[in-house]
């Protein structure tokens, strides 16, 4: 039973053929997997050409193998980017191993799916429109740390690929469940500060004002100044912004919720409402 404990954890400790330099040059690689796109492949000519140094490394002795590696990752591949490069280096163990050539295969396209709901949710529908709308607000006002802040964010995204391809290399196969539990993390977090960022953007961004004035002879009274104002502040853009997330809930068209608020914009400032 020892003997055999001692053979596993020699197993999993085995001496890795790459280096660090390596694996790091891995994560920069990914960066640059959608520089080739093909409507055929989608991502995979740029995943092959990201990862074909490195196969080379291990099949140098088998063009077989090589060819058959090639081959595989040809097909039509499409996940979310930000994390191929845990998804490379977990398959480059994998490869590594000389693990069965359908094996590979079958987790390769197992995880495409759930990767790019994963990656998606976290990069492109959390991070990036909370950081484009920060960034957007401060840029509105003049000053240049905007699109500065902007470009920090994605220098930031570019360089984390480095730890992620160690991350995926190092773990293995159980790096999946690591990044599903710490997804869940970084999703509530994020989505907890987007809605804060996004209540502040609202507030800074929709402005709706009455020009409609009441009343007769020397009694005119400017609705909005003197009433609505007095009553509750920013009452009409409250409303109006509550009105649209009630129809959405409602599951009307987010389109014809744009085209009905640039048409009443439109008429309300042509009469003199607005």
């Amino acid at each position: 039973m020892m003997a055999s404990d001692d053979k596993d954890h020699e197993k999993n400790h085995k001496k890795s053929i790459f280096t660090n330099h390596e694996i790091s040059m891995l994560g920069i690689r990914s960066n640059l997997v959608q520089a080739s796109f093909s409507y055929e492949r989608m991502h995979a000519p740029g995943w092959t050409w990201a990862q074909l140094p490195y196969w080379q490394k291990i099949y140098k002795d088998d063009p077989d193998g090589l060819k058959a590696v090639m081959t595989d990752n040809m097909e039509f591949i499409n996940s979310s980017p930000p994390l191929y490069p845990i998804l490379m280096g977990l398959l480059l163990t994998m490869e590594e191993g000389h693990v069965d050539r359908t094996t590979i295969k079958g987790l390769k396209n197992a995880l495409f799916g759930p990767m790019a709901g994963i990656g998606d949710a976290i990069f492109w529908f959390t991070i990036m429109p909370i950081v484009g709308g920060i960034s957007a607000s401060i840029a509105k006002n003049g000053n240049v740390f905007g699109p500065i802040l902007f470009f920090l964010v994605y220098l930031f995204l570019f360089w984390s690929r480095i730890p992620l391809a160690h991350l995926g290399y190092n773990l293995g196969t159980r790096a999946i469940d690591v990044i599903q539990e710490n997804s869940r993390i970084i999703s509530h977090v994020a989505s907890i500060l987007g809605l804060t960022v996004i209540g502040g953007l609202i507030a800074s961004y929709v402005k709706m004002s009455l020009t409609i004035k009441v009343g007769a002879g020397n009694t005119v009274i400017n609705l909005q100044k003197q009433l609505l104002d007095k009553i509750f502040p920013n009452i009409l853009p409250f409303a109006f912004v509550f009105l649209l997330y009630w129809l959405l809930k409602k599951n009307v068209n987010p389109i014809w919720l744009i085209v009905v608020t640039f048409v009443l914009a439109i008429v309300m400032a042509a009469i003199g409402w607005m």
